[in-house]
């Protein structure tokens, strides 16, 4: 079950067959939407217009990228290679 990026949780091993591929693949897609995610932060900052748009442009750009290393993280902590993302 998997219940959402915030959760940090880590299956036990021997919960049943194709328990791993499942976390990494759930890793994988969580690695990838953070990826996006902080992608499209960075075109609303180079599109922002005026003090506002950019204060706000800044502040999602920063939570964004905070989002993307904390999946890489666990990516790492579980073993998936950059080569696999």
């Amino acid at each position: 079950m998997k219940m959402g990026w915030w959760s940090g949780r880590l299956r036990k091993n021997g919960n049943g067959p194709g328990e791993d591929q499942d976390e990494s693949w759930d890793v994988f897609t969580d690695v990838r939407k953070a990826q996006m995610e902080w992608e499209r932060a960075h075109l609303m900052f180079d599109e922002a217009v005026g003090q506002d748009q950019i204060d706000y442009a800044i502040y999602i750009l920063e939570a964004a990228e905070r989002k993307y290393q904390i999946h890489l993280k666990h990516a790492k902590r579980i073993g998936l290679k950059s080569n696999q993302l």
